[in-house]
């Protein structure tokens, strides 16, 4: 099934999908991996599995001592391990959450997951921090038919499909443009777009289809990113560069989509999110919001005397009451999400963020940096550099 269809159709009657475990010696065992001090567990990729019948926490593990123990009262579980390897040996976990944030770890817990025989993997954002990375962990998941699942939450929620609605209604017109932007706090640049930014390409891939090309430019404090710029970053990230990100890219359905980030811009993270800019209005989405989008009606680039007034958007439509009552659970706290994974895992399908979007919001992640390093001349998808570009700087 489209991913479109399916979000349309079922993301929100996921619950559901938990009715071939209705009874407890039938529920999924979850094995559950952080790292107190190195990404901890993400937010709530561990504690989801509480709300969700289906499934049982057989095991946690933690290298902190103290982490570990936290752990296991919080996910009300008895056993825990230090090593994670171990805990994938003796646990037979049919799902893994890899919940640390810190993405330098979620290629090789997602190798040791597969290899110990886990059939559904749920991992926090970013997903990984190289395309080559990413091919890894996709083939190792192609060959043992493995769903993997990123928690790019905003990917899930059902106004997606009423934003997709009005555009194919021509209620914005022609579609000029996608502008998205990172938080702009203290992080902003390069680690704003890795960290923040993930979720907006995420949805820039969503609305505007595969990435054709990218053109970018890093800058710190004013300036063109050099060699001298270029760092580890924070967040186990890899080499990072510049306190300004300047991205445009072509997209398959035909849409220029931009992203945005300098530090500390002074919109109080009002603009993280992404505007898609049409001849007749503005669709303004903000990341992990309720509402998430609002429409403001009218040419964007005329003066009016008039208002305009930004109309929330709702998962039944522009200006209606949202009919949804669990929105917070559902998506804000990824239980569907994760009931989404298992009706993969069950019907052999991909889920619906899978390890190919995650894939592809990584390689727009790294495109930036070969842009740059190419003097910010576009390049195109599949990215020929499959590491760090900022390495070749």
């Amino acid at each position: 099934m489209d991913r479109r269809a399916f979000l349309g159709t079922g993301s929100l009657a996921m619950a559901a999908t938990g009715l071939a475990f209705s009874n407890e010696k039938n529920r999924l065992r979850v094995a559950v991996i952080g790292h107190t001090g190195r990404g901890n567990y993400g937010h709530g990729i561990d504690t989801v599995w509480l709300h969700v019948p289906e499934t049982e926490i057989v095991a946690v593990a933690d290298a902190d001592a103290n982490g570990l123990a936290k752990a296991k009262s919080r996910l009300k579980v008895k056993n825990g391990f230090a090593d994670y390897r171990e805990m994938l040996k003796v646990t037979n976990a049919d799902i893994v959450a890899i919940c640390p944030r810190q993405p330098d770890q979620h290629r090789e817990m997602c190798l040791a997951a597969i290899e110990a025989g886990a059939k559904g993997i749920f991992i926090e954002k970013p997903f990984c921090r190289t395309p080559a990375e990413a091919d890894e962990m996709i083939a190792a998941c192609e060959k043992q038919n493995v769903k993997l699942a990123v928690a790019h939450r905003n990917r899930y929620h059902p106004t997606l499909k009423a934003i997709d609605r009005y555009i194919a209604g021509g209620g914005l017109g022609k579609v000029l443009e996608i502008r998205g932007r990172g938080k702009g706090d203290r992080r902003g640049g390069a680690e704003d777009l890795w960290v923040l930014g993930s979720h907006v390409l995420n949805m820039i891939n969503y609305f505007g289809g595969k990435p054709i090309s990218c053109s970018a430019m890093l800058r710190q404090n004013g300036k063109r990113v050099t060699k001298a710029d270029v760092k580890q970053g924070n967040e186990a990230l890899g080499l990072l560069a510049g306190n300004e990100v300047h991205a445009r890219y072509e997209m398959q359905r035909g849409m220029i989509a931009y992203f945005d980030s300098i530090a500390n811009d002074g919109t109080k993270n009002a603009g993280f999110g992404l505007q898609i800019i049409g001849s007749e209005g503005m669709i303004d989405m903000s990341c992990d919001v309720q509402p998430l989008a609002y429409l403001v009606p009218g040419n964007p680039f005329r003066p009016t005397t008039k208002p305009r007034p930004w109309v929330p958007i709702t998962s039944a439509g522009v200006g209606k009451p949202e009919p949804l009552k669990n929105l917070s659970e559902t998506i804000g706290h990824h239980v569907g999400l994760v009931r989404d994974l298992i009706d993969a895992m069950q019907n052999d399908r991909q889920p619906l963020c899978n390890m190919y979007e995650g894939a592809t919001t990584v390689e727009m992640i790294c495109a930036v940096f070969a842009s740059h390093q190419q003097n910010s001349a576009a390049v195109t998808f599949p990215l020929k550099e499959r590491g760090n570009a900022l390495a070749k700087l």
